[in-house]
C-alpha cells in the first residue's frame, strides 16, 4: 500500500441532512434535481434509531436525508436548537485505524470508538468527531468490499437518472461568527491547508451606503483528496446585519450554508432545472452590463459563452488569467417553502473553465441577491 498522506481522505462518502419533511426533500432532489434513490432505512433501523432516512445520489454526490420519528433521535436533537440542515459531513478514508490514531494524537474530540460491521461479504467501519462548527460532526468511513450505503439500509434503485449531469461536490461552504478558531482547528486537527481567501463588503463599492453586508472568507482543503471547504465570518461595518450573521440567526448558530455541485454544462442544466421548477437567486440586471469589462480587466477577454445567454439564465461568471468559472445559487429552503424552520441551506451549481477560485468577483451580486431575498422573508 502506498504511503498514506495526512488523514488518508479519499473524498466525500456522504453528507447527512436533517429534514423537516422527507417527502418534500424527495420531491426536491428526486423529482426536480433528478437524483436517484439508492438506499432507504429498514423498518428495524427506524425502530432502533428513531428516524427514517433515504439516500439520494447523482454520480459522486451522496446525500443521506433523515426525518425524525422519535423525540429522542439525533434528528430531533438537531432540530431542538437548529433549523433543518446538514448535521454530518462524512469522509471516505483509506485506513480508518490510521485516521483515528492521527486525529487522537492531534487532540480531536472523538465521539465514539470505531464501529465495525461485517455483512454481505464486506466490511464497513466508521467513527465521528465533534467540530467547532456547532452541531456539525465529521464522520470517517472505510469500505472494504462493502456496497450498501450503511448497516440498516436497504439498497433500492428508484427515481432519476441524473439528466442534469451533476458530477460531484465541488465544495461545502460554512458560516460562523469568528473564523480563526475553526481555521486553526482545520489546520492543526484535520491537517488541511489554506487554499484561497477574500475579504469583501458592499460598502467598498459605495462608501455612502448606510447598510450593507460583508464577509471574510478562507478556503481550506485536503491536498491529497482535493476536498475543499469555504468558510465565512461577517465583516464590519454593519456586522450584525451581514447576511452571514443573518444565516447564523436563521439556522441557530454556525453550520453549512450551502453545498456546491459541479456540473459539466451549466447553461443546459440551469435551463432544464428552471423548467423543472427550481428557483434561483435573482441577479441584478446591471451585473451583465459590467461583466465583460470586469472580466477583461481580470485577464479574461474572451469566454465561450454568450453574455446574453448568461443574462437570460442568471448565471454568474468570474475568472482571471484567461481562466474562469460559471456559477448560480438556488433559493434557500426557508424562503422556498415559506417556513423559517426549513432553514437557510441552499445549493450552488458551478462549472469550472480552468479557474480554481470561488467567484470573488461575484460576491457583490450574490450578496445583493441574498439580501433582497432575506428582506423579502423578513417583510413577508
Amino acid at each position: 500500500m502506498a504511503e498514506i498522506q495526512n488523514l488518508g481522505i479519499i473524498g466525500y462518502d456522504n453528507v447527512r441532512f436533517v429534514s423537516l419533511d422527507l417527502d418534500r426533500s424527495r420531491a426536491f432532489y428526486v423529482d426536480k434535481l433528478d437524483f436517484a434513490i439508492t438506499a432507504r432505512s429498514s423498518d428495524a433501523f427506524v425502530e432502533e434509531n428513531g428516524y427514517r432516512a433515504e439516500v439520494y445520489s447523482a454520480r459522486n454526490i451522496t446525500l443521506e436525508v433523515i426525518e425524525s420519528t422519535s423525540d429522542s433521535s439525533v434528528a430531533a436533537h438537531h432540530l431542538k436548537n437548529y433549523a433543518a440542515g446538514i448535521t454530518s459531513v462524512n469522509f471516505l478514508v483509506q485506513d480508518i485505524e490510521h485516521t483515528f490514531k492521527t486525529l487522537e494524537e492531534r487532540g480531536a474530540t472523538i465521539m465514539s470508538d470505531i464501529t465495525t460491521i461485517e455483512e454481505d461479504g464486506g466490511t464497513w467501519r466508521t467513527f465521528f468527531i465533534a467540530t467547532p462548527l456547532g452541531n456539525t460532526t465529521y464522520g470517517f468511513v472505510q469500505r472494504d468490499g462493502y456496497t450498501r450505503h450503511a448497516p440498516g439500509f436497504d439498497m433500492v434503485t428508484e427515481g432519476g437518472t441524473n439528466k442534469y449531469d451533476f458530477a460531484g461536490v465541488d465544495h461545502l461552504t460554512s458560516n460562523m461568527r469568528t473564523l480563526k478558531p475553526f481555521i486553526d482547528w482545520c489546520k492543526s486537527v484535520m491537517g488541511f491547508e489554506q487554499f484561497w481567501d477574500i475579504s469583501f463588503h458592499t460598502v467598498d463599492i459605495d462608501p455612502t451606503r448606510t447598510s450593507g453586508s460583508g464577509l471574510k472568507s478562507i478556503v481550506v482543503w485536503d491536498p491529497s483528496s482535493g476536498v475543499k471547504f469555504a468558510n465565512n465570518e461577517p465583516r464590519r461595518p454593519f456586522f450584525n446585519n451581514s447576511q452571514i450573521q443573518l444565516y447564523l440567526d436563521d439556522f441557530g448558530g454556525p453550520g453549512v450554508q450551502h453545498a456546491a455541485f459541479g456540473v459539466r454544462d451549466i447553461i443546459e442544466s440551469v435551463r432544464g432545472l428552471r423548467e423543472a421548477g427550481i428557483e434561483f437567486l435573482n441577479t441584478p440586471s446591471n451585473y451583465y452590463d459590467a461583466a465583460p469589462g470586469r472580466l477583461a480587466e481580470q485577464g479574461v477577454p474572451k469566454i465561450d459563452e454568450d453574455y446574453d445567454t448568461l443574462r437570460e439564465t442568471g448565471i454568474l461568471i468570474d475568472g482571471k488569467e484567461e481562466k474562469y468559472l460559471l456559477q448560480i445559487f438556488m433559493k434557500e429552503a426557508a424562503l422556498l417553502y415559506e417556513q423559517p424552520k426549513a432553514g437557510p441551506f441552499f445549493v450552488e451549481l458551478i462549472q469550472r473553465k480552468g479557474d480554481r477560485g470561488f467567484g470573488g468577483g461575484n460576491f457583490r451580486a450574490l450578496f445583493e441577491s441574498i439580501e433582497r431575498d432575506q428582506a423579502d422573508r423578513v417583510n413577508a
